[in-house]
């Protein structure tokens, strides 16, 4: 269980990285409010970029998932 405590808390500080810290809980709190299926939101995400446009993008911010890793 100790590896789901570590993502929750990667997942946390990233959201407030990116949002700061009340966005980040507002964000936490309309999650845990609203049914939400990640599959199929998954499927709906980028229905509008094929495989390569997905990857360009991706390729262009090389420090963000730099940052991600530590």
């Amino acid at each position: 269980m100790e590896a789901n405590n570590v993502l929750k808390l990667q997942g946390y500080k990233a959201l407030v990285k990116e949002l700061g810290p009340v966005e980040a809980e507002r964000f936490i709190t309309l999650i845990q409010q609203e049914p939400f299926d990640y599959t199929e939101w998954q499927k709906s995400l980028w229905v509008d970029k094929d495989v390569k446009e997905l990857s360009n993008e991706a390729l262009k911010n090389p420090e963000r998932s730099k940052s991600s890793e530590n």
